[in-house]
């Protein structure tokens, strides 16, 4: 469908305003590498939720999330739903830990806790891999959303979407730095849940469709809507719901769910103005991410069943479109042609908020990376402020033209999605066990990182040519966290603990009680519990299941309100920033 002039100004609207914030931030942002990389430790939990929730949703989620309702069911979400416990973990027990810490990135940590140099490289080479290669691969895969979008429904090639993407991500994440992100952040994810619900819309009410409850009482349409996979299939089963309720959420590391936290939520964290307000914000984007933010979206793939009921009728409705690119995912934005001229920029600009708001995140937080942890702490300790902003701006730019280059080569996102928890598999139970276990060092770190990246590669590139049975991909990740997990907790038991000293320092910095540690579990167990409650009680009350989400959500109450006194508990010993 061709954009009209009304589609054109909101898109010319939206980024107008999107760079205009991006321009009014740059001027603080340029005054310091605390306000670029940090926004100035002044944020309040409502912007840093709202952020957090802006920067997880990407262009590759709705598409992601289509794929797995359409390979099986709702259920198989599980495999990302289970990262709630992660999330709720790293709220009440890590999230004061960070803020104590007084760390400028989670890549800082390492030299606080860890001494030698085998602290430093794991500082330097983490800086450079996650602020570069596992950057590019992970914003990568945010554009190869953005490709199939542009080409299902707008026509353009790949390489438009990707020189246009690149270039305004350049300018809009180089501009304002964090203090930027998280400003606009809050703008793209109004117009993003807008821009999901009007293509939810439309789609649930195409003639083929014949409106809402006509969706959710076709045949087709009920095979897809539970909330767990199908108990007679182990295989879907197994990989979607016990592996990720059993070991994956605290024993796999994944960008944006990394156990203890990681990345561009610990860089939220750490841009809190206090510990209230970063736990605030980490419970508030839990609650929208999981209970509320999909909903339109999983609705939008329920109706994609009926018009698009296989691979073969994406491919006759798009011969344009390469068939190596026709996968699940591209039903999402495949429903999004039928939005009219007016609300299709509208939905155009939701698609591009997505994408800028993840982008910007992957950006801001390598970024960071590269400045603070590898150009000041190895090549010019005596880098001044502006240096400093200016090599973060510089990685800006090599980030964004390493995405260009791999972006077209991925495959779908679901795939890509298992490789990076298959690399990820074994080490999140260190990240957990480091701030407590005095014991773990950096070649624990090190070993598990490295083990588990050349175990997953062996079994993705080296396994299938072998003539060995074939391996589904939970299996694949069970061998990953196995072996990965005995070669780091060995090198642990084999070699010097970090020096007394270091530890001493460390835990006089962190202050971590077994009341925090108690009560922070409880909390995550209630808090867990009560979102859980809310998501189904929110999936029953749109089915029309009464009774189902009348009990759902009277467990959402009861759930919830005990939280309220645990944490109090929790929050009665104040702490300030580490220094």
């Amino acid at each position: 469908m061709l954009l009209n002039w009304i589609d054109w100004l909101t898109i010319a609207l939206f980024f107008v305003l999107m760079f205009g914030i991006a321009l009014w931030c740059s001027k603080r942002a340029s005054s310091s590498a605390k306000d670029f990389f940090l926004s100035g430790q002044s944020m309040p939990w409502w912007l840093i939720g709202i952020s957090m929730c802006a920067a997880s949703t990407s262009t590759n989620s709705a598409n992601m999330f289509t794929e797995y309702i359409r390979n099986s069911n709702l259920g198989e979400n599980w495999k990302w739903w289970a990262f709630l416990l992660t999330g709720m973990l790293t709220v009440f027990v890590y999230s004061k830990l960070w803020v104590r810490s007084g760390a400028k990135s989670d890549i800082e940590f390492y030299e606080m806790r860890y001494t030698g140099k085998a602290a430093a490289f794991l500082r330097g080479f983490r800086a450079v891999y996650l602020g570069f290669i596992f950057n590019i691969i992970s914003t990568g895969i945010v554009v190869l959303a953005a490709i199939k979008i542009g080409q299902v429904l707008f026509g353009v090639d790949q390489w438009t979407v990707v020189i246009v993407t690149c270039v305004a991500s350049i300018v809009y994440s180089a501009l304002g730095g964090l203090r930027g992100s998280i400003y606009t952040d809050f703008f793209l994810f109004i117009i993003i849940m807008v821009g999901a619900v009007v293509g939810m819309h439309y789609a649930v009410n195409l003639p083929q469709v014949g409106g809402y409850h006509a969706l959710l009482s076709n045949p087709t349409v009920l095979q897809h809507m539970s909330f767990f996979p199908d108990i007679n299939n182990p295989d879907i089963f197994v990989a979607a719901f016990v592996i990720p309720i059993a070991v994956q959420w605290w024993n796999v590391w994944y960008p944006g769910s990394e156990p203890g936290g990681g990345g561009y939520v610990v860089q939220r964290m750490l841009s809190a103005k206090d510990e209230n307000h970063c736990m605030g914000g980490s419970v508030f984007y839990q609650v929208v991410n999981y209970a509320i933010r999909p909903w339109p979206w999983y609705l939008t793939a329920f109706a994609s069943l009926i018009v698009f009921p296989d691979l073969l009728s994406l491919q006759k409705a798009f011969p344009n479109i390469d068939p190596s690119l026709i996968k699940g995912d591209v039903a999402y934005p495949a429903m999004l042609t039928f939005v009219p001229n007016g609300w299709l920029g509208l939905v155009a600009a939701a698609m591009m908020g997505a994408l800028f708001s993840t982008v910007a995140a992957h950006l801001s937080m390598g970024s960071n990376y590269i400045a603070n942890d590898f150009w000041k702490r190895f090549v010019r300790p005596e880098a001044s402020e502006k240096e400093l902003i200016l090599v973060g701006r510089l990685s800006v730019i090599i980030i964004m033209v390493g995405t260009a280059l791999i972006s077209p080569f991925l495959i779908s996102a679901g795939t890509v999605f298992n490789l990076i928890l298959q690399i990820g598999a074994g080490t999140g139970l260190i990240y957990l066990l480091r701030w407590f276990w005095m014991r773990i060092n950096a070649w624990s770190e090190i070993t598990a990182m490295a083990v588990s990246f050349i175990v997953a590669c062996f079994l993705q590139l080296v396994y299938p040519h072998l003539g060995l049975p074939a391996l589904a991909s939970w299996q694949n990740l069970l061998i990953v966290m196995g072996i990965t997990t005995v070669a780091w907790v060995s090198v642990t038991l084999l070699t010097a603990p970090t020096a007394e000293v270091k530890a001493a320092e460390f835990r006089g910095r962190i202050k971590v009680t077994r009341h925090d540690i108690a009560w922070g579990m409880l909390a995550m167990t209630l808090a867990s519990a009560a979102v859980y409650s809310a998501m189904f009680a929110t999936g029953y009350w749109i089915y029309g299941k009464t009774t189902l989400a009348i009990i759902m959500t009277v467990a959402f109450v009861v759930c919830g309100l005990p939280l309220f006194p645990v944490l109090k508990r929790l929050n009665g010993r104040n702490f300030h920033r580490g220094v």
